[in-house]
């Protein structure tokens, strides 16, 4: 889907979603499909009826921020949901996109400063530029990915050994779905990105069904589990920083958890391999 058409898809998704109890309505009668009716909406925000429904169906037509603003109240959009509505509705067009062939040395640097701590550099479509001995640690089959399969979603989709290593797959696959949604928003009509959706969508059932559904979320700080088959069981806080002279990329490091020897084994294990 172009810019436009994800925006429509959208605003349905969330608009279904709903039901009358949710934003104050009475029930009402003859309803024969979910979700609240476009009519609806439209009230609830202070729109046309004309112009929510040519906006639902595509059509290139404008919105200011004031107008998007009250129809995430009205859908009753979380902080995700609503950052993804402005971003769909506001992104112009044939903005340049980023590329980016390496991490800066100074994001580097730091990573590598992060051991024994994993930790590595995502690009703006959340490709590894770069990442520290403890992430090839953790996960070995880094260092031997083909340049487009060096990419995070791609992994945890499509890469066999990845799945095999996250503990709690399903929940940490989706939760990273709905975040590189959120995050490439301004990016959906860039080439690779739509190459790179159309690979994962051939290579992995449950890519294509999740991605379907249209889910957005923010990062949130989380403990992520693996089963790692020479250190055994590890556990990380997953983090991420944004450099403000790099706002494109992304530093994700695995913190070890307070008492929690995890990074200790796994940097041991590497040491008499």
């Amino acid at each position: 889907m172009n810019r436009r058409d994800e925006l429509a898809a959208f605003l349905r998704a969330r608009r279904e979603a709903l039901r009358p109890s949710d934003v104050g309505l009475p029930p009402g009668r003859g309803r024969r499909t979910p979700g609240l009716r476009r009519e609806e909406i439209a009230l609830l925000a202070g729109v046309s009826v004309t112009w929510y429904t040519w906006l639902e169906q595509g059509r290139p037509i404008n919105a200011s921020v004031d107008v998007l603003e009250a129809l995430a109240r009205s859908l009753r959009l979380d902080d995700a949901e609503r950052h993804h509505l402005l971003a769909l509705a506001t992104r112009v067009a044939g903005d340049p996109v980023p590329d980016v062939e390496d991490a800066p040395d100074a994001l580097v640097r730091l990573i590598a400063s992060m051991d024994p701590a994993p930790a590595y550099v995502l690009g703006p479509r959340w490709e590894f530029l770069a990442w520290n001995r403890a992430q090839s640690h953790l996960y070995p089959m880094i260092d031997r990915l083909e340049p487009d399969e060096r990419n995070l979603v791609w992994v945890f989709f499509a890469e066999p050994t990845a799945r095999e290593l996250v503990v709690d797959w399903p929940d940490q696959a989706r939760r990273i779905l709905a975040e590189f949604r959120a995050g490439t928003a301004g990016l959906r009509a860039d080439p690779k990105v739509l190459s790179l959706v159309e690979r994962l969508r051939n290579a992995s059932p449950e890519f294509a069904e999740w991605w379907a559904q249209l889910d957005v979320a923010q990062f949130q700080t989380r403990v992520r589990r693996y089963h790692h088959p020479r250190a055994g069981e590890l556990a990380f806080e997953y983090q991420q920083l944004t450099p403000s002279e790099w706002p494109g990329l992304r530093v994700v490091c695995q913190l070890p958890l307070p008492g929690d020897d995890s990074a200790e084994r796994l940097a041991a294990w590497r040491s008499f391999a």
